[in-house]
């Protein structure tokens, strides 16, 4: 088992970080990447340095532990900056736009069409073609105001 370890080159850490990149393609996750990046990592520093097949897990093992709060730093700050702030709260990113009324407001309610989606609104009794401006937000019913 030992000679296993001690014929441990330069080559089998590339092939071995080759192979575990190429097994990330058939099951996506993430993982396998970065244990690939540390067995290429630790190849290539074999390359300069020849070291111990000890001293080469050992550098395996830290590359690998260091992979993992680098990769989660990098996938937490993909998703803040691709993210929207409405992306589940719609009706939050309306607040304070302006729109035409195409029906008007009876009695105090009616309805509005922005973009493809018709939205219950509530205000002032109000003649279509009016400019409003939504003021009040509260689930999926607008409270509008004349602009």
């Amino acid at each position: 088992m030992t000679e296993m370890f001690v014929t441990l080159g330069t080559w089998n850490w590339l092939i071995f970080g080759f192979l575990l990149m190429g097994l990330e393609v058939f099951a996506p996750g993430v993982f396998l990447f970065w244990l690939g990046l540390a067995a290429l990592l630790v190849g290539l520093l074999s390359f300069v340095f020849h070291p111990s097949w000890q001293a080469q897990l050992v550098m395996f093992a830290v590359f690998a532990a260091a992979a993992v709060p680098v990769w989660r730093r990098l996938a937490r700050s993909k998703a803040d900056a691709g993210a929207s702030p409405y992306l589940n709260r719609r009706a939050d990113a309306l607040l304070g736009r302006e729109f035409t009324l195409e029906k008007p407001i009876i009695d105090g309610s009616g309805t509005m069409r922005i973009g493809d989606t018709v939205w219950r609104v509530a205000g002032p009794d109000t003649p279509a073609g009016t400019r409003v401006k939504v003021v009040q937000v509260d689930g999926a019913n607008l409270t509008v105001a004349a602009a």
